[in-house]
């Protein structure tokens, strides 16, 4: 059985090699695009005005690649500002990006779901009246916590720090993707977000009205996913994947189901 990645290209060759040294067979097919904000003064700016936060909340780990690609030359992390995480991922990127551990606040680690909801367990008891708060993330999302921050009296302001868009189809992955569709027992869809459903349903879609689709055409019975949250699973049996296992995602657990789920 085959394992597809479906994340980002900058994630999703590091998931293949862990995969691969755990003896499972596994390969990349990103199903969204990353790329740098269109607006990259306003990442500058947050970056001059960072010092004033209370909180800077990256919600995935482009956040956080993509917001300090753009650091001030010798700028360090200021040590009165806590780092939101809502996961290992991003906890991750931003230890590589040089933030001091004892700065990132995360969800704890025997969380039911690494998400916003489990990160504000772990904020809920500080006094965020008037706190200045920044979110960084993509162009939009899920508002969650800035809501919850909002409500609880912080100042809570946004910047993009890159985009994500759907991938641009080329002959390796129209091949993969084919393969995986007439051969349903042999692949298994590791999904860490509900977007890269929507794009892979959308060029299904858009396959039904080309004269010769060079893939078949929707999901066939037995396509089988992994998905990382409630909300990823659910999306996922709406587009006709069943079964669908939830699994959290960090590598030993995603290892731990890819093993459970093979025949």
């Amino acid at each position: 059985m085959r394992v597809i990645v479906t994340r980002p290209a900058a994630q999703a060759m590091p998931w293949v090699r862990s995969l691969e040294k755990h003896g499972l067979k596994a390969v990349a097919l990103p199903l969204i695009d990353i790329g740098p904000a269109l607006d990259t003064r306003s990442v500058t700016e947050a970056w001059q005005q960072l010092g004033q936060a209370r909180l800077a909340m990256f919600v995935s780990a482009n956040a956080v690649e993509h917001f300090f690609a753009l650091r001030p030359i010798d700028t360090v992390w200021p040590t009165n500002v806590q780092a939101g995480s809502p996961g290992p991922g991003t906890t991750g990127a931003l230890l590589d990006a040089g933030v001091p551990s004892s700065l990132i606040v995360e969800p704890a680690a025997d969380s039911a779901q690494f998400d916003s909801e489990s990160l504000w367990e772990r904020l809920r008891d500080q006094d965020w009246r008037a706190a200045p708060v920044l979110v960084v993330r993509g162009d939009g999302g899920r508002d969650w916590l800035a809501d919850t921050l909002r409500a609880h009296g912080a100042e809570v302001s946004f910047v993009s720090a890159y985009r994500r868009t759907a991938p641009t189809w080329n002959d390796k992955m129209q091949t993969l993707l084919g393969e995986a569709l007439t051969r349903p027992d042999e692949h298994l869809w590791y999904f860490s977000s509900s977007e890269s459903i929507d794009h892979l349903m959308d060029h299904l879609a858009n396959s039904r009205q080309q004269p010769t689709p060079s893939t078949p055409i929707g999901l066939p019975i037995g396509a089988r996913a992994l998905a990382t949250h409630p909300r990823i699973a659910r999306r996922a049996e709406q587009a006709g994947f069943a079964p669908v296992w939830l699994c959290p995602p960090t590598l030993a657990d995603v290892v731990a189901c890819i093993q459970s789920a093979a025949p």
